[in-house]
């Protein structure tokens, strides 16, 4: 499965952040994304952290690595044919990811999307050619939930696939065959622990599989935003609550077990509950004092690397990936009102204040 993709990323060998060698396309700059050295909050720790800075992607977001990868896997099973239509239920970055890579590739693209997501990122799948469909937020059990409808909609089209990102494991695979071994390269294989936030399970559940099976020393945690099960999920072993409350983040939290994250969830060491302060704050810390204008479920992710150097001990190295850039983010995560709003405007820093210059 996915030869296409690992012989892309095996062909590339070009280097953490810059290169001397051509690639081929949209596809082939996608991953080898340079990790950075966080320096402040690694001094403040007495650890080494560090954030995967998966933004320089291509398309901006670390989804641009699941899109390439169950697009190519796709053509390699026969499963969509030249000219044919790509669609997916999408909180938004994996619908860019999609939209760039169906550009480049000559397939229409479709996105139905939870109508909370931000302009921003509505707007960028309409300017990449994607046809949107913003529909209302339910849960995943309600037949109008937005992957559902895309589902029906895709059977319902000649030469078209519904890629299926949170079940599809050709997702989990693709971060198996290159997020996983960048990481791992990048840190000569001296790494304690690795944390991320889960939307799909595929990052965390291809990476912690890599990690694993290289050293099994080493811990892979789960990191949860508010309104998700996953904390409870992996700190009762196995116990599935309903899903309540909220969170100021997108793309990441869960009501279930995908089938990409089910393919690791036994082998996690633990997991974290993150509050929306708490990545408030991290946002603008990040941004003063490393010069990282990240969004909130990369802040998120920070903190609970944070939180495990603490738990690992002093000397411990940990790692975890920067999603994506604020830029899809910055009319709520830099806006006074909307922060207000949220009933978050406090969480910033006083001092960090200066940065939320928005209305």
């Amino acid at each position: 499965m996915l030869s296409g993709l690992r012989s892309a990323v095996a062909q590339q060998a070009r280097g953490f952040a810059t290169s001397n060698i051509a690639v081929d396309g949209f596809t082939g700059a996608v991953g080898n994304t340079p990790l950075i050295y966080l320096k402040t909050l690694s001094e403040q720790t007495g650890s080494k952290i560090y954030g995967k800075a998966e933004f320089q992607n291509p398309g901006g977001s670390i989804k641009d690595r699941a899109a390439v990868g169950i697009v190519l896997d796709a053509e390699e099973k026969g499963r969509i044919k030249p000219g044919g239509t790509i669609v997916e239920g999408t909180a938004g970055n994996t619908g860019i990811g999609l939209a760039h890579v169906c550009r480049a590739r000559g397939y229409k693209c479709v996105i139905f999307m939870p109508n909370t997501q931000s302009q921003e990122k509505i707007d960028l799948l309409s300017m990449l050619g994607a046809e949107v469909h913003p529909v209302p937020a339910v849960p995943y059990e309600n037949p109008l939930n937005y992957n559902h409808q895309a589902k029906e909609y895709a059977a319902k089209l000649e030469n078209a696939i519904w890629t299926d990102q949170f079940d599809n494991t050709a997702n989990a695979y693709a971060h198996y065959i290159s997020t996983g071994p960048e990481i791992w390269e990048q840190t000569k294989g001296d790494i304690d622990g690795f944390i991320c936030s889960t939307g799909t399970g595929g990052t965390l559940a291809g990476v912690g599989k890599y990690l694993k099976e290289k050293s099994p020393k080493t811990q892979i945690w789960l990191a949860d935003p508010p309104g998700s099960v996953l904390y409870k999920y992996v700190s009762t072993g196995g116990q599935l609550v309903e899903r309540s409350g909220s969170s100021i983040t997108e793309g990441i939290g869960q009501g279930r077990v995908t089938n990409n994250l089910g393919t690791f969830i036994n082998d996690l060491s633990g997991a974290l509950h993150i509050s929306d302060e708490k990545s408030i704050s991290m946002v603008y810390q990040l941004l003063d004092s490393e010069g990282l204008y990240v969004g909130a479920s990369s802040a998120l992710n920070v903190v609970a690397a944070v939180e495990l150097a603490q738990k690992l001990g002093k000397g411990s190295k940990v790692v975890t990936v920067l999603c994506d850039g604020a830029y899809r983010y910055q009319s709520r995560l830099f806006s006074k009102k909307w922060l207000e709003s949220k009933e978050l405007g406090d969480a910033i820093p006083e001092s960090l204040r200066k940065y939320a210059v928005l209305d």
